[in-house]
C-alpha cells in the first residue's frame, strides 16, 4: 500500500484497530512481531508513528526513525518506552487512557476473592481426590468488613473503590497525587507504612519508576498485618518477588495475587510457582475480549492524531512535546 505517512505496528492489534489503518487512504503500514533491537531498529527507519503493545523500545531503535511522531502504546503502562529519550526529540508518547479500567478493577477483585477463598488450594485438592481434606483444612476468610489499602488512586484504583464497596470492604488509600475531595467515600492514609500496618488487603495500581521499583519489600511485608493478602495487577518490579515468596510460606500473608512479574514470563523456578496461596495470572487483567478492541482503536487513533496533529493531552505521557 503506497501511503504519504507510514506507521510500524510492533505486536498484532484487533481487527477493528486494523480496520481503521485501512481506511486511511494517506497512510502505509507494516505489522513487525520481531521484538530484537537489530531487527526492530532497522524496520522502523523511516517511520513516522510507531503503535507498540509488549516490545521493548530503545534509544537506539527510536534514533533509527528520525520522521518519528508518535509512539502509541497499547495500555496504560509505558516501562517499555525511554519516555525521557523521547521527549528530548520531541517524539510523544501516548496511551490508551481508560478504556482497560474496568477489565483490570475486575481482575483485581477477582484476584482478591480468589485470593482469600482459596480458590488454587481447593481446586487442586478436588483434582487430586482430597475432597474431605480440603473441607476440614485450612478455610478461606471472609472479605465483610476488612479493610483494602490502594496503593494509588488513579483511573483503575477508582474503579476498585467503588466495586470492594459493594463487597462492604473498607476502603483507603496511599497516593501522594490524588486529591482528596475527588476520592469519594475512600480515606486518605499518611504514608505507606500507615497504610500497611492497618489493611488486610493492600492492592497496588501504580506505574513502575525508579521510585516505585521494589516498592514492596522484604520490610514492607514485615509491616503488614498478620494474615494479610497482597495483589498486584499493575506492574512487574513493584514487588519483591523472592521476598512475598518467603513472606507466604512462612505463614506471615495469607495469600498473594499476581497478574505482573519482574520478568514476563514467569520462569518456572520462581519460588512462586510451588506456592498454592499465590494466585498467578499471565499479565491479563487488561485484556478482557472487549478491552482489547477498545485498546487497539485507541492506540491506532493515538497514532493516527500524532500524524494529523491533534493528540489528546490527557492521552500524552509527555504533553510538554505537542506544542513543539
Amino acid at each position: 500500500m503506497a501511503g504519504q505517512h507510514r506507521i510500524v505496528v510492533l505486536g498484532q492489534l484487533a481487527d477493528e484497530a486494523m480496520a481503521m489503518l485501512d481506511a486511511r487512504k494517506d497512510v502505509a503500514y507494516e505489522l513487525v512481531t520481531a521484538t530484537d533491537e537489530a531487527t526492530l531498529a532497522d524496520r522502523v527507519r523511516g517511520a513516522d508513528a510507531i503503535t507498540i503493545r509488549t516490545a521493548r523500545l530503545t534509544p537506539a531503535i527510536i534514533d533509527a526513525a528520525p520522521n518519528l511522531r508518535v509512539i502509541s502504546r497499547h495500555g496504560v503502562g509505558y516501562d517499555n518506552i525511554p519516555v525521557d529519550h523521547c521527549t528530548a526529540r520531541g517524539i510523544a508518547v501516548t496511551i490508551v487512557g481508560t478504556v482497560n479500567a474496568v477489565a483490570v478493577a475486575e481482575h483485581t477483585m477477582f484476584l482478591i476473592l480468589a485470593a482469600a477463598k482459596r480458590a488454587i488450594a481447593f481446586d487442586q485438592a478436588i483434582r487430586r481426590g482430597d475432597y474431605a481434606a480440603a473441607r476440614s483444612g485450612r478455610l478461606g476468610v471472609e472479605i465483610q468488613g476488612k479493610t483494602l489499602l490502594l496503593i494509588g488512586l488513579g483511573r483503575i484504583g477508582r474503579e476498585v473503590a467503588k466495586r470492594a464497596a459493594a463487597f462492604d470492604l473498607s476502603v483507603m488509600a496511599f497516593d501522594p497525587y490524588a486529591h482528596a475531595e475527588d476520592s469519594g467515600e475512600v480515606a486518605f492514609v499518611g504514608s505507606l507504612a500507615e497504610g500497611l500496618a492497618a489493611a488486610d488487603i493492600v492492592s497496588l495500581h501504580v506505574p513502575l519508576t525508579d521510585a516505585t521499583r521494589n516498592l514492596i519489600g522484604a520490610a514492607e511485608l514485615a509491616q503488614m498485618k498478620p494474615g494479610a493478602i497482597l495483589i498486584n495487577a499493575s506492574r512487574g518490579g513493584l514487588v519483591d518477588e523472592d521476598a512475598l515468596a518467603a513472606s507466604v510460606a512462612a505463614g506471615h500473608l495469607f495469600a498473594a495475587g499476581l497478574d505482573t512479574f519482574l520478568e514476563e514470563p514467569l520462569a518456572a523456578s520462581s519460588p512462586l510457582i510451588g506456592l498454592e496461596d499465590v494466585l498467578l495470572s499471565p499479565h491479563t487483567a487488561g485484556l478482557a475480549a472487549e478491552t482489547l478492541v477498545a485498546m487497539g482503536r485507541v492506540t491506532v487513533q493515538n497514532a493516527l492524531d500524532g500524524l494529523d496533529g491533534r493528540i489528546d493531552p490527557a492521552l500524552a505521557v509527555n504533553p510538554e512535546v505537542l506544542g513543539a
